[in-house]
């Protein structure tokens, strides 16, 4: 049960919200492919989006330190809530339990053409991206300051079941059960 004030008002500081959205996709080794990508995210979200670099070798998969193997854009504020409605549609407004975390979710499109609005892009051919949705309530800060630095206490942090409430409310978002085969 959730403590109110005497004006029996919402605690503000227990109301969540989107941090950010962070869409990716990787590529592996091949560079066309990457380009390709990288002008896929710029059409879904309208913003530049940065390659990602290799921080290990892995020489089984021809993997060197510095090599750009994906790319990633971060959306926040309003243009995350509107880009997240749009994602949610591409997968029939339905996440599993097993894609929900404390305080994020995340899911994968397996083609953008399923996006509403995409066409297909000839030029592009067939694509996926991986979707990860952060979220925060008022507070957050203290666990990123860099003088007087503390730890989030565990009354403000966000549950699975918060993150699962806030889909529903905000998203009417179903969510699927975990099969247990």
């Amino acid at each position: 049960m959730e403590k109110t004030n005497k004006n029996n008002k919402e605690n503000i500081m227990k109301k969540i919200k989107i941090e950010k959205i962070t869409l990716n996709c990787g590529t592996g080794t091949d560079q066309a492919k990457l380009e390709k990508a990288m002008k896929l995210l710029k059409i879904i979200t309208n913003h530049t989006p940065v390659k990602a670099f290799t921080k290990k070798r892995i020489p089984a998969f021809g993997i060197r330190p510095g090599l750009s193997i994906g790319c990633k854009v971060t959306i926040r504020k309003k243009d995350a809530t509107d880009l997240l409605k749009r994602l949610l549609e591409s997968i029939g407004n339905k996440l599993k339990e097993k894609q929900i975390s404390d305080g994020y979710f995340a899911f994968g499109i397996k083609e953008y053409i399923e996006i509403p609005g995409m066409t297909f892009q000839r030029d592009l051919g067939i694509l996926g991206l991986d979707v990860c949705i952060t979220l925060t309530r008022p507070g957050f800060s203290i666990i990123q300051k860099k003088s007087r630095k503390s730890k989030l206490p565990k009354r403000s942090r966000i549950t699975k079941e918060e993150t699962i409430q806030f889909m529903k409310e905000n998203f009417n978002t179903t969510i699927e059960e975990n099969d247990h085969k």
